[in-house]
């Protein structure tokens, strides 16, 4: 008698991932897997290799080697303009907000590169905040809204893959429960997240598998189930 159960498909699977910048050599043999509808954590301290584990898989990097399948395909040899065909969105740290723009002209500004992006319609249900707000330039935003809009930006491009480094850094704790929210919302929608996160106790909750990196390498990988009985060990290496 065969089980009812199949896994789910991959979405992404990094094996081997050796990464460079110049002379150093940051990343030595990262090998992760991600199924469809997931989301995983890349934790560490800083300089421990994750965010370079995110520009790696999008090739903004001096050299790579390895593999990185996304969606079945590899793409470790394709240049980063064609990563976001492949379905990949990345919201980076620093938000690239357009500082002379609104947040509706910010909003609409990249293309759709696949189908299914959401709507604006979708996009203002999900994040009120900014209706309010679309006709106030870069500038005025706030942080929590300028964060919120760097995610909305990559969810109209019809991204499905989505690199999330440091979303909740120096946000007031209303728009981090808020981007919990967010987050919960898209992963039911069957959206795959990668988040590099210091903040713990956000990222927790909505993780199915915690990576934890030290010096451009894995050293644990951690399930929601077994995070209980690791929370000391966890503390003790994140020094939080």
């Amino acid at each position: 008698m065969t089980s009812a159960f199949q896994p789910r498909p991959e979405m992404l699977r990094i094996h081997d991932l050796h990464a460079f910048y110049g002379e150093s050599h940051i990343l030595h043999g990262i090998d992760l897997q991600v199924a469809r509808g997931e989301c995983v954590t890349l934790l560490g301290r800083n300089g421990s290799g994750r965010t370079t584990t995110l520009k790696s898989i999008l090739g903004l990097v001096g050299r790579r080697s390895g593999s990185i399948m996304v969606n079945g395909k590899e793409v470790i040899a394709e240049p980063t303009h064609r990563m976001a065909g492949y379905g990949i969105g990345y919201v980076p740290e620093e938000r690239a907000i357009f500082s002379t723009l609104t947040a509706e002209e910010n909003l609409l500004l990249p293309p759709q590169v696949s189908s299914g992006g959401m709507s604006v319609d979708e996009i203002y249900a999900m994040f009120p905040n900014l209706l309010e707000r679309r006709n106030s330039p870069g500038t005025k935003l706030s942080g929590g809204e300028q964060q919120m809009l760097a995610m909305a930006r990559v969810l109209r491009t019809g991204a499905r893959l989505l690199l999330l480094d440091e979303i909740t850094e120096g946000l007031a704790p209303v728009i981090v429960k808020k981007l919990g929210e967010v987050i919960t919302e898209l992963k039911s929608r069957g959206f795959t997240i990668v988040m590099v996160e210091q903040n713990f106790r956000f990222a927790a909750p909505l993780a199915d598998r915690h990576y934890v990196l030290e010096h451009g390498e894995i050293i644990a990988t951690i399930t929601a189930d077994e995070l209980p009985a690791r929370m000391d060990w966890l503390h003790q290496t994140l020094g939080v």
